[in-house]
């Protein structure tokens, strides 16, 4: 019995069996499936409670997208000269989980309107920049620099399990309670992720000196920095094309591939299955092909996959399969891509831009969303859906082309951590 106990303990992860980490990393994957249960309830409660029309739905989609865009600057800003940013986590989480509660007492108060649910989706969103901003220099305070790929695999696996299980949540929630009651559970998950980060007491870095240029240190910082350049580059080219592939996705799978909602439910869960998968070995895969090989591959596995869609054709079942791989085998490639680049730039940003550097990248990726989904719905109106996937899927292919020639193509090891460092852990 001590020998399989001993077993069973060998195969958890090390920094599981480090408490502070683990708690850490359970309150971020609660809150993850409190997010994806209010990507369901939060549009179902303004049409099926309130009506809305498509144009007050793409309001309500505004309203969450838009802090995202407008305060990643500033909070990084902000978050680099604070000493306690814990404490400002615990805070968003508090306000996000307030937030929702006012839509059920509102509902209960027969008082719940559209502007009540666009208001709380921007501060929502606000609250949750403002949480990302200082979560940032939480976890590099949480994790040594050769953990850093485990630990985001176990963080990215939480993301995938989320998107796999909580839209079905979600929708169960909605079914029985109502959509404005379902906004419970996730106000729920905001207190037990604000209850697991009150348990904790890092070490954080010292807040940075307010100097002239402290706003935009952190934009400059990813221009200057060659490899960050790359790496903004890639990114900004598959958001770009990646959001004219969404934009038009669901309407060409169901229109001109005659796919059902369900199907097509069931072709977007095979990805969120492909994503588990794809964080349980993207350690492995660094480990075996060193972190800029692993970048450039988790781009191809992410975009290559995808080009299947606009050739899908014939039999239907021939046409579900078909796009059960490509979501499968793309979902893979985009958590190896996370993992892999999101360690790379946890180890190379310093501490004292840290928040700034990953606000200005974030802002700049973030920008080229809306300007995907608008060319996408403009060019899918001008020459038809079909032509437009072929472009947004080809175009997505070519963002590693800024990769190949940068240094970051030929680095193998993460920035200060040298081939004599603790080897980096997979989940296996």
């Amino acid at each position: 019995m001590a020998l399989f106990t001993t077993r069973i303990t060998a195969r958890i992860p090390a920094l599981m069996r480090e408490r502070t980490f683990r708690r850490y990393w359970t309150g971020q994957t609660v809150s993850f499936v409190g997010d994806q249960i209010s990507l369901m309830a939060l549009p179902l409660a303004a049409v099926l409670v309130l009506g809305a029309d498509a144009a007050q739905m793409g309001w309500l989609k505004t309203a969450e997208l838009l802090p995202a865009l407008l305060l990643n600057l500033p909070f990084g800003a902000w978050a680099d000269r604070q000493a306690r940013r814990r404490r400002a986590m615990i805070a968003a989480d508090l306000g996000r989980a307030v937030l929702l509660l006012t839509l059920p007492v509102a509902y209960l108060l027969d008082a719940l309107s559209l502007g009540q649910l666009y208001a709380v989706a921007f501060g929502v969103g606000a609250l949750t920049v403002l949480f990302e901003a200082c979560n940032t220099t939480l976890f590099v305070a949480l994790v040594p620099t050769e953990r850093y790929v485990q630990a985001n695999s176990l963080v990215n696996g939480s993301r995938s399990m989320a998107w796999l299980a909580g839209p079905g949540i979600g929708g169960i929630l909605v079914q029985v309670l109502t959509a404005p009651f379902a906004l419970l559970a996730d106000a729920l998950t905001y207190l037990v992720s604000a209850g697991f980060l009150a348990k904790i007491k890092p070490v954080e870095p010292a807040p940075a000196p307010v100097e002239k240029g402290h706003f935009v240190e952190g934009l400059r910082w990813v221009l200057r920095d060659a490899s960050m350049r790359a790496l903004f580059a890639s990114s900004g080219t598959v958001q770009f094309f990646n959001y004219m592939f969404h934009t038009l996705f669901v309407l060409y799978a169901t229109t001109e591939l005659g796919l059902s909602a369900g199907v097509l439910g069931a072709v977007l869960a095979a990805g969120a299955v492909g994503g588990l998968i794809g964080a349980a070995v993207g350690g492995a895969v660094v480990r075996s092909l060193g972190i800029g090989r692993s970048i450039i591959l988790g781009f191809l596995g992410f975009t290559l996959p995808l080009v299947l869609i606009p050739v899908a054709g014939g039999p239907l079942p021939l046409v579900i399969g078909v796009l059960f791989i490509a979501e499968f085998l793309s979902c893979v490639g985009v958590m190896v891509v996370d993992i892999a680049a999101g360690s790379f730039q946890m180890a190379l940003i310093p501490d004292a831009v840290r928040a700034r550097v990953m606000g200005a990248y974030r802002t700049l990726n973030h920008g080229f969303r809306p300007l995907g989904a608008l060319v996408g719905g403009l060019l899918g109106s001008a020459i038809g859906l079909h032509p437009t996937l072929w472009i947004a899927t080809g175009g997505a292919v070519f963002s590693v082309l800024w990769l190949l020639p940068s240094p970051l193509a030929k680095l193998r090891e993460l920035p200060g951590q040298t081939p004599a460092a603790a080897p980096v852990e997979s989940l296996t």
